[in-house]
Parts: C-alpha cells; structure tokens; sequence
C-alpha cells in the first residue's frame, strides 16, 4: 500500500473540477503516467479512494505515485490534444505506448551487368535505391509485383556468367521469368525492361501503361513487330495487375482500416492503409495488455496526433468510449470531417477481418500459435464480455445410461488447443438416480474445492480463465450458487446445442448468446463441446461394460461382488480376462479350482 495516500487524498479533495490533464509522478520526480479528464477532482479521486477495483498494472501505478501535477485546460478536446503530446514526449512507463514494426526499407536496382530489383532494409550494397518506405510489406509487395509482370528473374543464377549454361528454371516454363539465361535476350532489351519496371513502381499502372503504349506504337511504326508483341502483353500483364488490386479494394476510397486482436500476453493492432482503392501501407503495433484502457481510443488518440495524412474513413470493429472526440481531434488535424465507421456487411467488413488476421498472425508468429487461435480466443472472450482472451479453458458434460453409469468428463483448453494430460474424468457418488442438474453440481463441487484447498495435481490446483458446461442456463443456474459460496469468481458459461446436437449460442444464467456471427469463436466452440461430449461418453461406455462384466462374473456360484471386484481390479478389461488361466482366476479370487473352471466357462462361452 502506498504510505502516500492520506495526502494525495487531502491534496485531490481540493482538486478543481475543470477538464484537464494529470501527471503523476514518483519519488525521484520521473513521470509515470499521464492521463485526461473533463472532470480532474473525479478522476484523480478514482485513483487514491479506499477500497478500490484497480486493475493490477493501475495498482502498481497508483503503489509508485510519490505526488502529481495537473494542467488545466478549457475543454476535453484541448485536454485530449495535450495527452497525446505529452505522453509522447514523455512516454511514461504506465501508458499504453506505441511499438510498432516499422523501420526504414528500400528498393534496391543493383549495380551489376544485368540488374536485379530487391527490397532491403538498408542502403549498404552498390546501386540505385527508391525510397525509403515506412513498410517491408509495401516494399516487397512492390518489388513481387514489378518483377512477375515484367518477367525479370529472381533466381540466383550470376549473368552474364552464368548464361547458356544448364536449363532454364520453372519461373521460365510458368512465364514469370523472360529467360536470360537462355542468351536469346540482348542486354539493351533486359535494362529497358528493367526502366520500366522501375518507372512501375514510382508512378504505378497508369504511368507505365502510358509510357509502354508510345513504345508500343513507335515499334508497330518502324515494323518491329516482336517488340511491339512484347510491349502488348506486358501491357496486358501491368492492366491485369492493376486490375487485381482493383478487385480486391474496389470501393474502399481511401480508408484507414483498424484490427485489433489480443492474447494473454499483449495487443496487436494493424493498421491498413487505403488510398485511392490501392493498399498503400500497413503497420502492426504491440502494446502492453491491461484491463482499464478503452485500448483502441487510447490507440487511435496517440496514432493520429501530428499526422496529416488522415482518410476520410477510418473502419473500426467496434466504436471507441470517446468516439466524437476522437473524430474531433481526426477532423482538426486533417480539415476535413472524419468518420470511424463499423461495417455489418461488404468490402469493408472483408478487409477489417483481413486487418484483424494480421493482428493475429503478428501475435501467434510472438507465441508460437496460429493466426486462428488468436482471433478465436479474442473473439469468445469479447463475446462473453471477458476482459481478455480466455487463454485455459476447462469444459465439463454429463454422460449416463438412465441411472446407470452417471459419470462425467472434464477436458482443458489452454491457447485454444486440447490440452490432454490435464483431462479428467468423474463418477457420479452422492446420486442414485439420474438427475443432470445435480450431477454437474456435484462434479464441479469436488472439482473446485481442488482450488480452494489447493490440492491435487498441478491442472487440478490451476484456476481456469473460463468453464464451460455442456448445457443451457439450467446447468449454468445450478452451477453459480456454488461458485458464489466458495468464493470463486470464474466465468461461467453453458454450451447449447440445437435439436440436431449441434452447437448453437453461448448460454448466461438467464438469456443466451449468439456467437454463429464469429465464424474463429464459434467453430471454437464447437470443437470443445464435440470434444468433452466424445471423452464422457466413451468413459461411461467403458464404465457400462466394466458393470457388465461384473455382472456376468456374479452368475457363477461361489463369486460375489467382492471377490468380483478384485477379479475387475486385476486384469480391468474382458480381454485381459480372457487370456487368463482357470489357476490365475482361482488364485486372484481366492476360490477352489472347481469354481475357477466354472468362471472361464462363463466367460469363454
């Protein structure tokens, strides 16, 4: 507990209520966290009052606060405005700070006989260098698509050294690569292919279309009509590319597009930049996780201070907590209205879920996942209103034959994956007859109380981030009250399935929840309800049959249930029983030869 917070509480009292902006500061005087507010007294106070509800990094924040400073200003805009340039300037260890993936990369025309075009990220090999460019993506897409369409090899063949020599590769046969090493291709026509490539990328399609027509027409003229061929199809090749580009983004305009997706140890935000219906950038930033922040507000305020380059749209997935001061500060910068939109269908929605893929992509390449999981987790926990990604999910389902066999199966998610060594299986004690309800509530009672008493293995000591019951709001009601009387605060949730057994909604203690709309979290899902569903079933199909074995064990005179059961407890399956001798039988049961040879008959025959 900071010793500090009587005085910072006398001091905030006295606060006034003005908008404005607070710095708070440690005991060598470093900033540690700047923040905004329409009403400082309120603010401030949300920090230093008696038995807060802090996050844990908001707690750590307020156990270093030595003292703090404030500005005032005349409005929340000015207020927002002076954040992001202060925490900028600053970058406190507690705000949410800006990494992105960005350096400086370059397209590279080497200096050699015959000039390769590459992307690099630095100007250290000879040659002539365009840029430089705040994306390797853009820079390499660029350097991909010049040279496919103008067919320039990337192999690693030196020339003129290396011409003549051997077969030409497949890049040659699939018509992506003119050939060179063929030696049929004078020099002068390679580097003018090359100029041209070059003239691609500075000005795009139409630029270089322009330019190869007049060439295109000057060779038709003086009746070098091979020239004027090759001219033609690269045209045809440029207007083909130009026209993907168009397919894919068509009716974009120029629109930022914002993706966010997070897992346990952080958020990923993507950005794609639109202009003109052509993608132009993307960046990927990571920021730190906390449970506080309205993350992407926060994202954007910091993302768009001192730039000029705003679109009129930004597309979001979902509307910011300040989404008009936002748009305010948007509108001021670029002079213009600004809208952040969420798309509900079409080309715009395609292209969020593209900046959301990247989002996940750049988290699963930083934890050893796939781009799946990511959004998967992000989406269920979202969905269920968690305040991160369920990372260890644990899923229970009821299995029985009338009230025979009641038994239970627990199995575990952890990153979106089975996680099968902490699997658990369950027979139902305290019931003798069939009751669903009951059952769950038993199995998840001797199940928690592992938590509470902190005993069993490490997967049976570990709290989940999530349950699951396979099952409506009735399995989820008779559930919770136990939860709340042994002080365990987890999210519960029920799985329900349709008339064909087949996953559906989310289900609360009294409503449900549609998830079918998120196609990662709902295949999530389902792939944990078939999966707790499978292991219960098959262990109340193996419990039923060890039940049946002891049944016909009984059937010979002279074998009880004991001794029955220590038959069971030995050899475990019928095969095993099988394979065993009328002595071994004698001899595990405690019975004379003439009974032994009586239980093999049974159960031979």
């Amino acid at each position: 507990m900071n010793p500090r917070l009587p005085y910072l509480r006398e001091k905030t009292s006295k606060l006034t209520a003005s908008p404005g902006v607070y710095i708070m500061r440690s005991k060598d005087n470093a900033i540690i966290y700047i923040g905004k507010a329409k009403n400082l007294r309120n603010r401030v106070t949300s920090y230093f009052r008696e038995n807060p509800d802090h996050t844990p990094k908001v707690a750590a924040m307020v156990s270093h606060v030595y003292d703090y400073d404030f500005i005032v200003t005349d409005s929340e805009y000015e207020a927002l405005v002076l954040e992001c340039s202060l925490i900028k300037q600053h970058k406190p260890r507690y705000n949410i700070l800006l990494k992105d993936d960005k350096g400086y990369h370059y397209i590279r025309i080497s200096d050699e006989e015959y000039p390769r075009i590459t992307s690099e990220n630095n100007t250290k090999s000879p040659g002539r260098y365009l840029g430089p460019y705040t994306s390797s993506f853009v820079a390499k897409e660029a350097v991909k698509e010049a040279n496919r369409v103008f067919m320039l090899p990337t192999c690693r063949k030196k020339f003129p050294q290396d011409i003549g020599k051997g077969r030409p590769c497949l890049n040659y046969h699939i018509k992506t690569c003119m050939g060179v090493c063929r030696g049929k291709i004078a020099r002068s026509d390679y580097l003018e292919s090359v100029e041209q490539a070059v003239e691609f990328i500075r000005s795009g399609s139409a630029g270089s279309v322009e330019r190869m027509e007049q060439e295109m027409n000057a060779a038709a003229e003086a009746l070098d009509f091979e020239k004027a061929a090759m001219l033609r199809d690269r045209i045809s090749a440029v207007r083909r590319a130009a026209e993907k580009q168009k397919m894919i983004n068509s009716g974009v305009g120029s629109a930022d597009v914002i993706g966010v997706a997070g897992d346990h140890s952080g958020i990923y935000v993507s950005v794609l930049m639109y202009r003109s219906d052509r993608l132009y950038d993307k960046v990927v930033f990571e920021l730190e996780r906390s449970g506080e922040e309205d993350i992407l507000g926060q994202f954007m305020e910091q993302y768009y201070h001192g730039r000029n380059d705003i679109p009129k749209n930004v597309v979001v997935d979902h509307l910011p907590e300040e989404t008009a001061l936002i748009e305010e500060l948007l509108e001021q910068q670029s002079g213009r209205k600004v809208k952040l939109h969420v798309p509900q269908k079409g080309r715009q929605l395609e292209l969020l879920r593209l900046a959301k893929n990247n989002s996940a992509e750049y988290a699963a390449l930083r934890n050893d996942r796939t781009g799946r999981e990511v959004i998967a987790l992000e989406e269920l926990g979202r969905s269920l209103g968690l305040s991160k990604p369920p990372r260890y999910i644990e899923a229970y389902d009821i299995s029985n034959l009338s009230s025979e066999s009641m038994v239970a199966g627990m199995v575990v998610f952890e990153d979106g994956r089975p996680l099968k060594k902490a699997y658990k299986r369950f027979t139902v004690k305290e019931l003798e007859l069939q009751n669903d309800y009951g059952s769950m509530r038993e199995v998840l009672k001797r199940r928690l109380m592992h938590i509470v008493e902190q005993e069993g293995d490490e997967y049976f000591r570990r709290t989940p981030d999530l349950i699951l019951l396979d099952g409506g709001k009735g399995h989820v009601n008779s559930v919770a009250p136990l939860m709340r009387e042994l002080g365990l605060d987890i999210p519960l949730f029920g799985m329900v399935k349709d008339n064909k057994h087949r996953t559906r909604a989310i289900a609360t203690g009294g409503s449900e929840i549609q998830i079918n709309g998120l196609k990662s979290a709902f295949n999530l899902v389902t792939q944990i309800q078939d999966e707790v569903h499978r292991y219960s079933v098959k262990f109340m199909h193996s419990k039923h049959k060890k039940k049946t074995y002891s049944s016909e064990l009984l059937t010979v005179k002279g074998i009880g249930e004991k001794k029955a059961a220590k038959i069971m407890m030995k050899y475990k399956t019928k095969a095993n029983l099988l394979q065993a001798s009328a002595q071994e039988l004698a001899e595990t049961a405690g019975v004379n030869m003439e009974t032994a040879c009586e239980l093999w008959r049974v159960l031979h025959n």
